[in-house]
């Protein structure tokens, strides 16, 4: 079970994200952009116009903040 974060500074729906994943305990690697990535990998890698969160399981796209809780609860993590 492996969670990566796409994240920007001062997004609050990226901070959201984060905060659910340290309540719960769920391990996970930040990835922050122009530290980790520019925003063209950004958009090569989740496609042209896409929002921050972009939160991956498993190398498996699940998208941004509400899709993520969805799929917490969806998959039981909640």
């Amino acid at each position: 079970m492996n969670f990566s974060v796409y994240s920007k500074e001062n997004c609050p729906y990226c901070e959201r994200v984060k905060k659910v994943f340290d309540m719960l305990n769920i391990q996970h690697k930040i990835f922050t952009l122009d530290k980790d990535f520019v925003k063209e990998e950004f958009y090569s890698k989740f496609g042209k116009g896409s929002t921050f969160p972009q939160v991956l399981y498993d190398d498996e796209i699940i998208g941004g903040c509400v899709e993520t809780i969805k799929f917490l609860k969806e998959n039981k993590f909640v």
